[in-house]
């Protein structure tokens, strides 16, 4: 599945005031994803980001291009666990990269950028712009 979300969310998301808007690109909704499998969301700017649900039934989104292959395929990687950090492994290579900071685990020259994943009425979306580590690691 590959969406793409015309809709301006923009109104959504707060002020503009002293800061940067995150803009969110709507992929689909909660029910229609399958635990363990993920999906292709083509974002705004053309970026693309693998949407997964993992069995805990936790979302999280990666970049879809595979660093090592360069091929839009991550979306179809294995999704699992590695010592309780879920992971993707890609479907080219098999490398295997965490689900919560796109760092390979197999190879740290490696590594996906990551996106946020908000739920607003059952309506999945993935924020535009990938989030840095350092925002990640501060929860802001």
């Amino acid at each position: 599945m590959t969406v793409i979300d015309i809709e301006n969310d923009e109104s959504r998301t707060g002020s503009s005031v002293g800061r940067t808007i995150p803009r969110w690109t709507r992929a689909c909704l909660l029910d229609h994803l399958i635990a363990g499998r993920g999906v292709a969301v083509l974002l705004r700017g053309g970026r693309q980001a693998a949407l997964i649900r993992t069995e805990a039934g936790v979302l999280y989104a990666v970049g879809n291009i595979d660093p090592a292959g360069r091929a839009a395929v991550m979306s179809r990687g294995i999704v699992g666990d590695r010592a309780g950090v879920p992971v993707l492994a890609s479907p080219l290579l098999k490398q295997v990269y965490s689900l919560e900071d796109g760092q390979c685990l197999d190879d740290p020259a490696l590594s996906l950028p990551v996106f946020a994943v908000r739920v607003d009425d059952g309506i999945v979306s993935v924020s535009d712009e990938p989030i840095t580590l350092e925002h990640a690691a501060t929860g802001g």
